[in-house]
């Protein structure tokens, strides 16, 4: 099991506006030569952080900004805005599990506890972690 590369991305696009946003209109090419990705990835990453109220988009070559100040943004925000985890959950099980075998008849009421702590633990991981606190990290290395 992997998180998509969605949410680096949008951690990559809102450095990008945060650095380059005084200097320049920054536009989904301009990110996305950044990220080096195709723009479509980058637009379709803009609008769910859009909607998810982290930034301001305007339509053409206007360029995006943050419409909120970065110690506002967790990395469980954008997590949310981008990651598409459906209502159950991160971790997700096989499908039907022998029920004629002990272990496959009780593996959810062994695992699914744990696994919904383990969940936990890292959204409050990630809820602790603010786009401020990697901006500072990455200009100690620009």
């Amino acid at each position: 099991m992997q998180i998509s590369s969605r949410l680096t991305v949008a951690v990559h696009v809102l450095l990008c506006i945060e650095v380059f946003k005084d200097q320049r209109k920054v536009t989904s090419d301009f990110l996305a030569s950044s990220v080096n990705v195709n723009s479509v990835v980058i637009r379709r990453i803009l609008q769910q952080l859009k909607k998810a109220g982290i930034v301001r988009v305007t339509r053409g070559s206007g360029g995006a900004d943050t419409a909120r100040p970065l110690e506002e943004i967790t990395l469980l925000d954008l997590y949310h805005a981008v990651e598409c985890v459906d209502g159950e959950g991160l971790f997700h099980f096989h499908e039907d599990p022998n029920n004629l075998c002990p272990v496959g008849r009780n593996i959810h009421a062994v695992l699914d506890g744990r696994l919904e702590e383990v969940q936990a633990a890292m959204e409050r991981e990630m809820n602790s972690v603010t786009m401020q606190d990697i901006f500072n990290d990455a200009k100690t290395l620009m």
